[in-house]
């Protein structure tokens, strides 16, 4: 398995992170994708991506809730000059969020075009945080068409028909601990979205799967996920394994 969107290093795994990364290593998880959020965690996640180089992986991005009008240029601006330095698996989180940000959605669309644009220059994925705003994300991406776009919207609590317009524009669903919970709804229609268009993710330490709901998340829950995609697509676990790793693989390369 692959967890494609993990925050291992989050504050809220200070105090057992070696054991859980182990739990999830023992669990099956062979890969960790990590996304960037600003400049305030980019040490973390960078000094983790040393201690694990075979498994974890570094996005770099400028997390759409952390584009504030006074710092969102500069934090773009060491965006750019990471993505300069080295390589990175993605350009991500980025995206639109008004559930939380509202008053920025100006900026927001700026700060996601311009990272769209450097992920078709550099040639990596994009993965796309997407909150309240499916309409103004998918506007920016209409707009970016290109035929080196690809990428995941992370976290994917949408509709069949968003589903559908994700899947028509070449990218992925990510499908994490939502699909468990009961009023998460996707569970109802992700049977009409083929398998070969979804991967696996946690977005750990948040929204951890049922049973786990309201606690901390983490990468060895990802077993859970699969179990309920076994349910929903009428496949073994195993099949469901290998088809989610290769989707990844495919987009990360």
């Amino acid at each position: 398995m692959i967890d494609t969107h993990t925050h291992l290093y989050s504050e809220e795994f200070e105090n057992d992170r070696k054991e859980m990364i182990e739990r999830a290593l023992s669990k099956g998880v062979s890969k960790f994708y990590m996304p960037a959020i600003d400049s305030q965690t980019h040490g973390a996640m960078l000094h983790l991506e040393k201690e694990y180089p075979k498994h974890v992986f570094s996005m770099m991005g400028l997390h759409p809730c952390y584009v504030k009008p006074e710092t969102w240029e500069s934090e773009l601006k060491i965006v750019k000059e990471y993505l300069d330095q080295r390589s990175f698996c993605a350009i991500g989180e980025i995206g639109i969020d008004l559930h939380w940000e509202k008053d920025t959605l100006d900026i927001q669309v700026k700060a996601f075009e311009q990272q769209v644009d450097w992920a078709i220059e550099k040639d990596v994925p994009i993965v796309i945080h997407t909150r309240e705003s499916f309409d103004e994300v998918f506007d920016v991406l209409e707009r970016k068409k290109h035929p080196k776009l690809r990428g995941i919207f992370h976290c994917f609590s949408g509709t069949l028909q968003q589903a559908k317009h994700v899947v028509d524009l070449g990218l992925m669903l990510g499908i994490g601990g939502v699909v468990t919970f009961k009023n998460g709804k996707i569970d109802q229609f992700l049977h009409e979205i083929a398998v070969d268009k979804i991967v696996l993710e946690t977005d750990s330490p948040y929204l951890a799967p049922v049973p786990y709901r309201g606690k901390r998340n983490e990468s060895s829950y990802l077993d859970l996920v699969v179990g309920k995609l076994v349910n929903i697509y009428k496949m073994d676990f195993a099949e469901i394994d290998r088809i989610t790793t290769e989707n990844a693989e495919r987009i990360f390369r």
